[in-house]
């Protein structure tokens, strides 16, 4: 794990300054501590950092091949390299080393733009080809390692993390406006677009290539969906995802730095430590972290899993008061507002770790491959129900009795905050039961958060049209499949940006096995019933882990990690919240319409309503804008 930037000068009579080089490779090194390396060619500059993971004399970079024509900066590991080896020496091909950078190298010398289907797991890269003076850059199929660009009149700028880039001065700090309706309602964007106006990132199974003064970006992976055998019976499935399983974890045991594992306590990490623990000949270490409230530490799974598996078991409870203090620390090293609280736990188990391995196996990914999120059968149950009350007499009476009804009973009536999420209250349209019902703020809060001014730049019925252009480019005709397959490509890429910058903000190289993109393939052409089965959320993983994984670990439900923002909002941590939120630093920007925001925290604090994602979601985006924006000091922020 590492990470690189670089600038090519689209004039070439303009040279690259090893000192921008530096510079901007600087922001990076919490990725690399333990090497650093430059490559400067007339016009073009590599700036690289190395975190060392294999091959650890061998493996400085920027690399190139044997006669100088080909460079590369690389950030991943390619599980398959020792396979590709062999194939590529068979080819006539010498390595110095015997990392896996090299094979990128010597891959792109044999099968050029091509050579990305070769590669087996989990990489960025930028190459310099001088013979054609071809930038060629490529991101894995699902996005687990991040590469973000800029690309103008006068430069091509590149770059494992956002800070990079802003790190030269002629890349603006501006907020993106047109992304910032929908990082407001998802958290996140949903095309290649960042909150920063004009960098964007590599949408994962993607290349890039600049090559005769024009930028071409290319996709060579997706899903299908329509691989489905229906002649196999269930037991097969499950056997077949049993053996594709363990070949990813134990592909992703590839290292020569001591590993361990991040353990939640949830069925995903459980299964993972579970075939480790029977690959490994000494204890796995596990790396736990949990909340002082006890409605908030869930640190009873995550032993049981342990014991089970004989793991060295490790673990923090983080403090309110560390949580608040490392806040603007975080935002800082995730480069966009941090959408989830628990990407703040997330970095506290990554320094545990640090003091004992440099690389941490992940349970990401499942839930977006086999329907884990409670929300998908939720969405399901909801449509087929608003069919049935869309007919014209039950029709009315949603509009004239259920309607009228729920919204005269006290908002804390039992079971009246269920009732309006489903079609009961909501119309039965996909934007109104799944992407408002769990969005942060949804198109009709949106139009009366903003301030006069900002309204006019909105159309908000539009604001879900990347959404369904996303799920268009899905082959299935199933709703099921179209949800899975855009979460993959929206939901689950801010999720690995989250494990990615966290871990690596400890300096640790964070691995994914249920991303391994075979078993990612194997998972899509699955029959529907082994996803999900009326409640029975990833229904073959429970059946493939039924005497790998403790009892009471396979039957719990989808719980996230939880982390108390409503009650440290709510009373002893309030003032945070007045104190960013109505400060007149925030006010004057005139982004928000301040009497919405004061009724937000305000319902709050007073227990009328629980708003604590929302409030979360403003702090987080002024304090990213003070940051980043105005280059705000992150360590001078004090929030207690």
């Amino acid at each position: 794990m590492c990470g690189f930037c670089g600038v090519y000068f689209k004039d070439k009579s303009r040279k690259t300054d090893q000192q921008l080089l530096r510079k901007m490779a600087d922001t990076l090194r919490h990725r690399g501590p333990d090497d650093s390396g430059e490559y400067v060619n007339g016009n073009l500059g590599f700036g690289f950092r190395r975190l060392s993971i294999i091959d650890l004399v061998g493996g400085h970079q920027p690399m190139s091949n044997d006669d100088g024509s080909i460079w590369i900066v690389y950030n991943g590991e390619i599980y398959n390299h020792l396979e590709l080896r062999k194939t590529l020496q068979g080819k006539g091909y010498k390595y110095r080393t015997n990392c896996d950078t090299e094979g990128v190298i010597h891959a792109y010398e044999e099968y050029g733009r091509d050579c990305v289907h070769h590669l087996r797991g989990m990489f960025a890269f930028m190459i310099y080809d001088l013979n054609r003076n071809r930038l060629f850059a490529a991101r894995d199929r699902l996005g687990i390692k991040p590469l973000y660009y800029y690309d103008c009149r006068d430069h091509l700028s590149f770059g494992s993390e956002i800070k990079a880039l802003l790190a030269f001065d002629e890349i603006p700090r501006e907020l993106n406006h047109d992304s910032l309706a929908e990082q407001m309602a998802l958290k996140y964007t949903l095309d290649d677009q960042t909150l920063f106006k004009g960098i964007k990132k590599l949408l994962p199974g993607h290349t890039l290539t600049f090559e005769n003064g024009a930028t071409e970006i290319r996709q060579y992976w997706d899903l299908d969906y329509q691989n489905v055998d229906p002649e196999k019976s269930e037991q097969w499935y499950v056997r077949r995802f049993t053996e594709l399983f363990d070949e990813c974890v134990r592909m992703h045991l590839m290292s020569d730095v001591p590993l361990g594992m991040f353990l939640s306590g949830g069925i995903d990490s459980s299964a993972i430590a579970a075939r480790v623990s029977r690959m490994l000949e000494q204890p796995i270490r596990t790396f736990s972290a949990a909340f002082k409230e006890r409605a908030f530490n869930e640190l009873e799974y995550s032993r049981l899993s342990a014991e089970q598996c004989g793991a060295e078991r490790h673990e923090i409870t983080i403090s309110p008061e560390q949580f608040f203090s490392d806040l603007p620390h975080m935002i800082y090293h995730e480069d966009e507002p941090i959408a989830h609280p628990s990407s703040v736990a997330l970095y506290f188990a990554a320094k545990l770790a640090r003091d004992h391995v440099k690389v941490v196996l992940t349970g990401e990914g499942s839930d977006e491959l086999l329907a884990g999120y409670e929300r998908y059968y939720q969405t399901l149950y909801n449509l087929r129900a608003g069919k049935i009350l869309g007919l014209p007499v039950l029709n009315s009476v949603r509009k004239y009795l259920f309607r009228p009804f729920l919204d005269f009973l006290p908002d804390k009536f039992p079971y009246k905050n269920k009732a309006l999420r489903t079609t009961v209250y909501l119309d039965d349209d996909l934007d109104t039961i799944f992407l408002d019902n769990y969005s942060t703020f949804s198109r009709h809060v949106q139009k009366s958060l903003y301030s006069r001014g900002m309204l006019d730049g909105f159309d908000f019925e539009k604001l879900y049209h990347n959404y369904h252009s996303i799920c268009g480019n899905c082959n299935s005709g199933h709703l099921l499949n179209k949800m899975l397959y855009a979460d993959i490509k929206t939901y689950l890429l801010e999720l690995l940006m989250k494990q990615d910058q966290m871990s690596m903000a400890a300096s640790i190289e964070s691995r994914v096995p249920f991303l391994d993109h075979k078993l990612v393939e194997f998972a899509a052409a699955l029959p529907i019933s082994m996803k999900l089965k009326g409640f029975d959320t990833k229904r073959i993983l429970r059946m493939a882990m039924k005497e790998r994984v403790p009892a009471p670990i396979l039957s719990r439900s989808k719980k996230g990690f939880p982390v108390p923002i409503e009650k440290w909002f709510r009373y002893d941590y309030k003032h945070i919240v007045t104190d960013i939120l109505f400060d007149q630093r925030t006010r004057k920007r005139g982004i928000f319409n301040q009497k919405t925001v004061e009724q937000i925290v305000g319902k709050h604090q007073t227990g009328e309503k629980n708003y604590s994602d929302q409030i979360w979601t403003l702090i987080n985006f002024e304090l990213w804008q003070r940051i980043f924006l105005e280059r705000e000091d992150y360590s001078a922020i004090r929030l207690l």
